[in-house]
């Protein structure tokens, strides 16, 4: 099976994760933070070097950086920590459901208020979208910094600084983005929201959220985290505020090979290479004119590729290339807002996603299989 829906994980991960995950499992299986004696104290130095390496990826303070189990929790936390007692967010009309149903359940049980700014191919004009729903309340600006669907890279810089212009934080979905866009909070975000199973090719359950420390979040979590345990308040030490129960340690040992991965990589070169994989992609699809492909020629995409073939469902299309041994999702990819706006509600899309250890001749036999269905050769 050759997988190219590494949007939704990346896989097959690095042999160095593997072989970390390994290890933690053997020789690390103490409960980090949690006791003094060396057990513990070993598992929690694992955990530190890795803090520090996402600290140094993200160009952060190695305090703000908290481990999560996915990225849909870090948005969670900083969603929820900013707007759970109430007031006004503006969120893109691309964003996962993991930004907006937080968003929503907050609107129905919190009185929070949102508005939905178009994303348009045009970055002056979506900011200008931006800037005309925010008001007087408005506490923060979410926007994906690349879409799970289409690839579509946000003016984030931008909309940082436009936030700051009016005092709200900005909240960064970066699930698409890390691994390949370089992104770090010298872009301006307030809190980068991200995987950590993606783009840096960690363990499936990793995850982070970054902080500049600019706004405090309140929490939606309390527990243990072997801080201030006297004390029936939750702790206001960072990261523990943010990290209650018992941390992944295998998982997050693994994410420290993954960002290894992605430094010996590098990011431009990772980019590139997918980049190219998907102008290949493109190449072929483009000779179909029963085939849509969801790209505006003047907007930027990091490397995903969405499309549709004629009139069969995505559903059909994906379920046919997983017969062939690809593996490519189909369907609404968990974001309703972005095909609203694409207007693929109903149909979804065929989505294209690769990675560093995909290449030309995989696509190549991929681009056979649709070529099939595209001539008629094959009917569904």
């Amino acid at each position: 099976m050759i997988n190219f829906d590494n949007s939704a994980t990346t896989y097959p991960k690095p042999q160095t994760v593997r072989n970390a995950v390994a290890l933690a499992v053997e020789r690390f299986g103490g409960n980090p933070g949690r006791s003094g004696h060396e057990i513990s104290k070993a598992a929690a130095a694992q955990v530190y070097n890795v803090r520090e390496k996402a600290a140094r990826l993200f160009k952060a303070e190695v305090e703000n950086v908290a481990f999560t189990t996915n990225c849909t929790y870090a948005l969670n936390m900083a969603i929820k920590g900013l707007l759970q007692y109430g007031g006004h967010t503006v969120i893109s009309s691309l964003e996962h459901n993991s930004a907006s149903r937080p968003v929503y359940s907050l609107y129905k049980n919190r009185g929070v208020s949102y508005s939905i700014a178009r994303v348009e191919a045009d970055d002056e004009k979506t900011v200008e979208n931006f800037a005309a729903l925010i008001r007087p309340d408005t506490k923060c600006i979410i926007c994906t910094a690349a879409s799970n669907v289409t690839g579509q890279i946000t003016p984030y810089k931008a909309l940082a600084g436009l936030a700051h212009e009016h005092g709200c934080a900005f909240v960064c979905d970066c699930a698409q983005a890390s691994g390949v866009l370089g992104i770090t909070l010298d872009d301006g975000m307030d809190f980068i929201c991200t995987s950590g199973h993606k783009g840096l090719y960690g363990p499936t359950g990793t995850g982070l959220l970054i902080t500049n420390g600019a706004f405090p979040l309140s929490t939606i979590i309390e527990g243990g985290t072997g801080a201030t345990s006297a004390e029936l308040a939750q702790s206001d030490i960072m990261p523990e505020k943010l990290e209650s129960g018992t941390v992944n340690t295998v998982g997050i040992m693994g994410l420290g090979k993954g960002i290894d991965f992605v430094n010996l990589k590098t990011q431009p070169k990772i980019k590139a290479h997918e980049t190219a994989l998907c102008e290949q992609l493109l190449s072929a699809l483009k000779r179909h004119e029963c085939i849509t492909v969801y790209r505006d020629e003047k907007a930027s995409y990091a490397p995903i590729v969405s499309f549709n073939i004629g009139e069969y469902s995505s559903e059909q299309v994906s379920e046919y290339l997983n017969s062939r041994g690809f593996a490519l999702r189909g369907g609404l990819q968990c974001s309703a807002l972005a095909h609203h706006s694409l207007g693929t509600l109903l149909t979804g899309a065929v989505r294209f996603s690769p990675s560093a250890f995909n290449d030309r001749r995989q696509v190549t036999q991929l681009i056979n299989e649709i070529d099939k269905l595209a001539s008629g050769r094959v009917m569904l």
